[in-house]
């Protein structure tokens, strides 16, 4: 996994044989990022990184000047592995929870100017995560909810649905409210 802009641009962390996540290709995140800061200023801005994985959307974010970010991660090995890599690179503007999203989403009292969300493409309720996300009042007014998912799911006829980018086998749909 490597960060591909920003203050920590070019560090590389290797997850380890445990790892179960699928982290976003640096294609994607490259085509991602280029999107966000041409339309952002990061710098006064707060993210929340949901089905966090590696913490890999988390750290560009951090990298690229957010001012916030909440990573949520319930996998014990995966949590870890965010634990560490904020240590290692000595990020104090991120907090990491290790918890079920779902439950994250119902009983977190916060707002945020974008929510990401990679859930593992198997996931049964991936087609909810959209309502599960834009019922909570954890988006800000203007903000972005980004969602990564595989091809088979479209989204274009949620109320809240923007645009979709595609990169290979990745897709991310976005909502504003």
């Amino acid at each position: 996994m490597r960060i591909i802009g920003g203050k920590y641009k070019g560090r590389i962390f290797i997850p380890g044989k445990n790892f179960k996540a699928r982290p976003t290709t640096d294609i994607s995140k490259e085509g991602l990022f280029n999107i966000l800061e041409n339309r952002y200023d990061f710098s006064e801005k707060t993210v929340l990184d949901i089905f966090s994985g590696s913490g890999s959307i988390g750290y560009e974010f951090i990298s690229r000047g957010c001012k916030e970010a909440v990573m949520v991660e319930k996998d014990f090995v995966h949590h870890r592995f965010i634990l560490n890599v904020l240590e290692k690179l000595k990020i104090e503007n991120a907090r990491l929870y290790k918890t079920d999203v779902f439950l994250f989403l119902r009983t977190f009292k916060g707002r945020f100017d974008f929510i990401f969300a990679d859930p593992p493409f198997d996931l049964k309720n991936l087609a909810d995560v959209p309502d599960a996300v834009l019922r909570t009042n954890l988006l800000l007014e203007n903000g972005l909810f980004i969602l990564e998912h595989p091809k088979e799911y479209n989204f274009s006829d949620h109320p809240f649905f923007k645009e979709t980018r595609k990169y290979g086998k990745v897709n991310f749909s976005f909502f504003e409210k």
